[in-house]
């Protein structure tokens, strides 16, 4: 096997000129970093499990990258998973996966991060680890090799990949990658075991050692338990409590410019992290409590940097909801003025269905002509929006709709789902009637040239949310519905699109699984599986055959409403909001009744008293919750 940087570097020589883009493989981009590799003491390898053209886009590795490399004693450089080309070219040249940086072999870092973005990056990884020459089983890796950490919002629950990593990190890492990097280099130059430094790592909040626990189950296959094992007790917690940054540190200006078109060819700030809307089908909005905000001028000061040391021409400001940004109409405005001449385009994604994300669009006419308008009703009758907690009310969309055609913009993209609870077949009919109105306002507006494309997916329960606990529709029903939808938005100006429900099955099981699916996992990347993210690349048959096999019944994990009194697989893992809140919500949810935004009432959903020290390390003003009680409990 190849491994120095000079050996990998002559065979890329012989290889890339016969792949597919060989600007994804080759590393010295403007804005990387290389350093000197023999005077850096720790050494990170973050790896993004899928192709360089959606990693590049990925802002959570990207701050990583920034914060790691900040810091005169620590490294971090960039990994992919190749395409079906290079791969084959790596495997027959026997060239292991490198970092693009310094093309050092993965397996030379101290430590090598994954991001789990979502749970069809299951096989890339495992496919990355054998590229990398790193055992798939983290029990048989030796003291030679590097941590393999898992982070990101498949994380949070990671026990179907329990196998393949040492650690999982869950929560927000900008101060928590320094101390995980730092720990681990330390106690592998002190050569302790690799036990020892394990237990020094799940010290650290947020840090999970899968390895310490094991998980109990009933005779009738339900998880009893997931308890640290007695000789981990002293360092491994009864619940691992995600870590979160009070204040957000200042964004990235100085970011990696591909040499290539990638999936978002843009600079990205975020303006706000966190969401206080509560939709009951929102992981994001749930994990990544409690909302923060950055200050306008921190924003205003970042987009100048990030122009002036990218070249971007594009900015996307990065939230859950832009439009809830307290300042966003300063926001606009003051880029307006600063960067109209440059004509710099600005991108507000994930606006509101109101008047004002309409005008806030419109005020950026002059730095970025849009072509059309993207809103999520997620469900298409104000009854079923009550129950997701998503209340717009079916007459202000096609007022929206009427302000968007009548203002010239030709197309609106409207996402819906099926499959919520207590979803009948006159609410899937609705998104249909819903096409159709929104259809003839254009016409009656613009004319032929509006179009409405109609975008749905099928609900997948995700852990750490309100609907955990539902089962998702038997297969022939979801593809009834479909047919339903696929019958009748035809004709003029309509277009719609939909997934495979035969990958929405595997999300569902993978998402909400145990440790019990990393047999599963493995024999079906054995037969196959990988690039699952691809639709032309999904093997069902590799995974189906992977269910056999290991006796496993994909419907049981999918299609079985929980009990309230049952344990879940990530029971153990604590996002800060409390288990009893959620049952709390997916009660409300199929009652019908709304919940109110958390700015204009609190919940009680368990974050100010998970993190009351963090609460108040910072002003009232930065998190978008009531402040807590000031004589009480300092």
């Amino acid at each position: 096997m190849l491994r120095t940087p000079k050996e990998i570097s002559c065979a890329l020589e012989k290889v890339l000129p016969f792949v597919q883009k060989p600007a994804r493989y080759t590393g010295g981009e403007f804005n990387s970093i290389l350093k000197p590799w023999d005077e850096i003491p720790y050494r990170l390898a973050l790896v993004f499990p899928d192709l360089y053209d959606l990693g590049m886009s990925n802002l959570g590795l990207a701050i990583l990258y920034d914060i790691v490399n900040s810091r005169p004693d620590m490294l971090a450089e960039r990994a992919y998973l190749p395409w079906v080309d290079m791969l084959q070219a790596m495997q027959s040249a026997a060239i292991p996966l490198y970092s693009l940086e310094s093309r050092h072999a993965l397996c030379d870092f101290d430590v090598v991060g994954f991001s789990l973005a979502y749970e069809q990056l299951y096989t890339n990884v495992l496919e990355a680890l054998k590229l990398a020459r790193i055992p798939l089983l983290a029990c048989e890796r030796g003291q030679d090799m590097p941590l393999i950490l898992g982070g990101g919002s498949a994380a949070l629950n990671p026990e179907p990949m329990h196998a393949f990593f040492d650690a999982f990190f869950l929560g927000e890492g900008e101060d928590a990658i320094v101390e995980i990097v730092a720990t681990w280099g330390q106690a592998r130059r002190a050569c302790l075991g690799r036990v020892e430094a394990l237990r020094r790592l799940a010290q650290i909040q947020g840090v999970y050692v899968p390895s310490f626990y094991r998980a109990r189950y009933y005779p009738d296959g339900l998880l009893e338990s997931t308890q640290p094992l007695p000789e981990y007790a002293d360092v491994a917690p009864q619940r691992i409590i995600k870590r979160i940054v009070p204040k957000l540190p200042p964004p990235p200006t100085k970011l990696v410019v591909p040499f290539i078109d990638i999936v978002h060819n843009r600079a990205s700030v975020e303006i706000q992290r966190g969401c206080t809307r509560g939709c009951r089908f929102c992981q994001a909005g749930m994990i990544y409590r409690p909302a923060r905000e950055r200050p306008l001028a921190e924003i205003l000061e970042a987009v100048q940097q990030t122009v002036t040391q990218t070249g971007f021409e594009e900015v996307s400001f990065l939230s859950l909801s832009s439009s809830d940004y307290s300042q966003i109409e300063e926001l606009v405005g003051e880029v307006k003025v600063r960067h109209g001449r440059d004509k710099l385009s600005v991108g507000l994604p994930s606006l509101r269905i109101d008047s004002t994300s309409v005008d806030l669009t419109a005020r950026l006419e002059e730095t970025r002509r849009r072509s059309g308008f993207t809103f999520a009703p997620e469900a298409a009758t104000d009854r079923l929006r009550q129950v997701i907690n998503k209340p717009i009310a079916t007459e202000s969309l096609l007022e929206v709709a009427r302000q968007v055609f009548g203002r010239g913009w030709p197309t609106i993209k409207l996402y819906f789902m099926i499959g919520h609870p207590t979803q009948s077949l006159e609410d899937v009919e609705a998104i249909a009637d819903l096409a159709h109105q929104v259809r003839r306002i254009g016409f009656q507006l613009l004319g032929k040239k509006s179009n409405v494309r109609v975008g749905v997916s099928t609900l997948v329960p995700k852990p750490h949310t309100p609907f955990q606990w539902l089962a998702i529709a038997e297969e022939e029903t979801i593809r009834g519905q479909i047919s339903v939808l696929e019958r009748r938005l035809r004709g003029p100006g309509l277009s719609f699109s939909w997934n495979d429900p035969a990958e929405t099955l595997l999300e569902a099981v993978l998402s909400r699984g145990d440790r019990r699916l990393a047999g599963v996992i493995q024999r079906a990347w054995e037969l196959g599986a990988v690039l699952d993210g691809w639709g032309d690349h999904f093997n069902h048959v590799a995974w189906m055959q992977a269910f056999g096999e290991m006796g496993i019944d994909a419907d049981w994990y999918a299609r079985r409403e929980r009990a309230a009194d049952e344990v879940l697989p990530w029971d153990h893992l604590s996002v800060g909001v409390s288990k009893q809140y959620l049952w709390r919500e997916y009660q409300r949810a199929l009652a019908g009744r709304t919940t109110d935004d958390c700015r204009e009432l609190c919940h009680s959903c368990g974050i100010l008293t998970q993190y009351p020290a963090e609460r108040r390390s910072v002003p009232d003003d930065v998190w978008e919750c009531p402040p807590l009680p000031s004589s009480s409990g300092k």
